[in-house]
């Protein structure tokens, strides 16, 4: 299904055991208009990603596109022992790279190194509080079947993470057509709320205008995790911090390398001091706390 390296960068923050891979394509169907869901054979891959970590990917033998796009763990596929064999990820086709994907067939190769970036924790309090805009919903499949006891991740799983009594999923997108996986979400236990711009479906308007509702309910989300366009983001992140919500974002920042070579993905993030230095995304990164991102209109 897949053969495999070690990467040896020697390069600091890197992931002591990141891979790269020459994965094979074993699933690549339309999720939704222009978004599509690829499944990739790589079971020394999918054993070892956690939730919210990412990887890299591009062709196999090609030099056009030459560099590689990052992809967030949408969710791992098991053979019938429970051993992680495949991971799936979603994109959208908005360039050559993501044309190329959304054009192969069962059985091509893809070349995919990871996995990268830091991922979630565990969310503090009961009430989790998930808002997705666009593609940004599938980091969080992951992080909803863990807390949920579905499934844990990674090759040295952390100690189970304790069930929310609340999980709130809130995602948006322009239209009904453009919401992507949403019954891959609608499990036991999870509050399911969507909202599109013309509203064919769900909450018209703003999905942070759903998390105002909760904002403002009794039962006040006591975590938020979000994912999305970056004005969505800042918004978020303007009313967990009013709220006094404490708030992580995963930050869905153009990258070259994925392993922190280029700088290419750098991000101002506030420091102990009080000033403010330049973070890679795609090591310190791509998970913040939100209240240390320095955004470029200021909270």
């Amino acid at each position: 299904m897949s053969t495999c390296e070690m990467l040896d960068l020697g390069l600091p923050g890197v992931v002591a055991d990141g891979l790269q891979v020459a994965a094979t394509v074993l699933l690549n169907e339309p999720m939704a208009t222009n978004t599509w869901r690829m499944r990739l054979g790589s079971p020394e891959l999918a054993e070892r990603m956690r939730p919210g970590q990412f990887f890299m990917a591009r062709p196999v033998g090609l030099s056009d596109p030459l560099l590689g796009r990052p992809f967030a763990l949408f969710d791992t596929q098991m053979d019938e022992s429970g051993r992680p064999v495949s991971i799936d990820f979603g994109y959208v086709v908005v360039g050559k790279l993501t044309r190329w994907l959304s054009q192969c067939a069962i059985g091509t190769q893809v070349s995919v190194w990871g996995p990268l970036g830091n991922g979630f924790g565990p969310p503090a309090g009961n009430h989790l509080a998930i808002v997705a805009g666009g593609i940004g919903q599938t980091p969080f499949l992951p992080v909803i079947r863990q807390l949920l006891g579905l499934q844990t991740y990674g090759a040295a799983p952390s100690p189970a993470w304790p069930k929310p009594a609340r999980i709130s999923f809130c995602y948006g997108a322009r239209s009904q057509s453009y919401l992507a996986g949403v019954a891959d979400f609608e499990l036991p236990g999870v509050d399911v709320r969507l909202a599109t711009d013309d509203g064919t479906r769900g909450h018209r308007g703003y999905v942070t205008e759903v998390l105002d509702e909760l904002l403002a309910s009794a039962d006040l989300p006591t975590s938020v995790f979000c994912c999305g366009p970056e004005g969505m983001m800042r918004a978020t992140a303007r009313r967990c911090r009013d709220a006094g919500v404490p708030c992580w974002v995963s930050l869905e920042t153009p990258m070259a390398c994925g392993f922190g070579a280029c700088f290419s993905c750098v991000t101002p993030v506030r420091q102990p001091q009080g000033d403010w230095d330049y973070r890679r995304v795609c090591v310190e990164g791509p998970v913040f706390r939100a209240e240390d991102l320095v955004w470029e209109q200021g909270i």
